[in-house]
């Protein structure tokens, strides 16, 4: 009989550990309570500062094509290692250097850091007149990614084309959550001006939709942490088969002395 009242025990004690780790809505539903949430629109205008590091891609052009060509310098890409004459032209890309400044043809350095893209573009515009007339500018942030570490389901560095992304589309570029994120609690680790911050999210409410954090910066990183139920499963996951097998055992001893 003390061998059943154990065993019986052991049940009790499993069936509680699996009822406890259960997950509640408040805990998995995102966005609660929206419909009585009323958004404001500064988030709206969002739009990425340039910031060291950044790879930019720039065109200048004029009504006379002749005069932006001093200003497209090309760079020339071999298109085989054992290819000598064969070759493809490319735009030449810039790099923000440490000081927030790119070197431009002609011109010389330009501090574009901490300006946004029309900013920069602007600011251009406006040192390229004194050379072209009614000059325009086309300018693109080449390496603009993002960084979904954690519980999803397809974590990974994303690049992005647009130069706009909120959280959730990045969530959803790496295939969502699993069952086993923390939907209140999204790191969000933000380099800016050489400093390195971190913030936590909540998805579950949508006062979030309000923060700075709404949408994302170049190279930030996302990360969502495992809930109790996967951390609590990595720790009785080594040790399950030894479970089974102590459970077939307590079995097998019963049925016998109970013949």
């Amino acid at each position: 009989m003390e061998v059943i009242s154990r065993f019986f025990c052991f049940l009790v004690l499993g069936a509680f550990l699996i009822l406890s780790s259960c997950a509640q809505k408040k805990d998995i539903v995102y966005y609660q309570n929206i419909d009585q949430f009323s958004r404001e629109g500064s988030s709206a205008s969002f739009e990425p500062k340039l910031q060291p590091d950044d790879l930019l891609m720039i065109i200048v052009s004029a009504e006379n094509p002749e005069v932006a060509v001093p200003f497209n310098l090309y760079a020339v890409t071999m298109q085989g290692a054992t290819e000598t004459a064969a070759s493809q032209p490319r735009l030449q890309t810039y790099l923000v250097d440490s000081n927030g400044e790119i070197s431009f043809p002609v011109i010389g350095a330009i501090k574009l850091g901490g300006l946004t893209r029309s900013e920069a573009m602007t600011k251009l515009k406006g040192l390229l007149s004194d050379y072209i007339k009614n000059p325009s500018v086309n300018m693109r942030i080449l390496n603009y990614k993002v960084t979904v570490q954690g519980e999803v389901n397809r974590p990974g560095t994303y690049p992005i084309q647009s130069e706009r992304i909120t959280l959730p589309e990045a969530l959803s570029l790496a295939g969502d959550l699993t069952v086993y994120g923390k939907r209140n609690n999204i790191l969000i680790i933000r380099e800016t001006e050489g400093k390195v911050t971190t913030t936590r999210v909540d998805l579950t409410k949508p006062e979030f939709f309000n923060s700075q954090f709404y949408y994302l910066k170049q190279n930030d990183v996302v990360y969502v942490e495992p809930n109790k139920t996967k951390v609590n499963s990595s720790v009785i996951g080594p040790n399950i088969t030894v479970a089974i097998s102590a459970i077939s055992l307590l079995i097998t001893i019963i049925a016998l002395t109970t013949r």
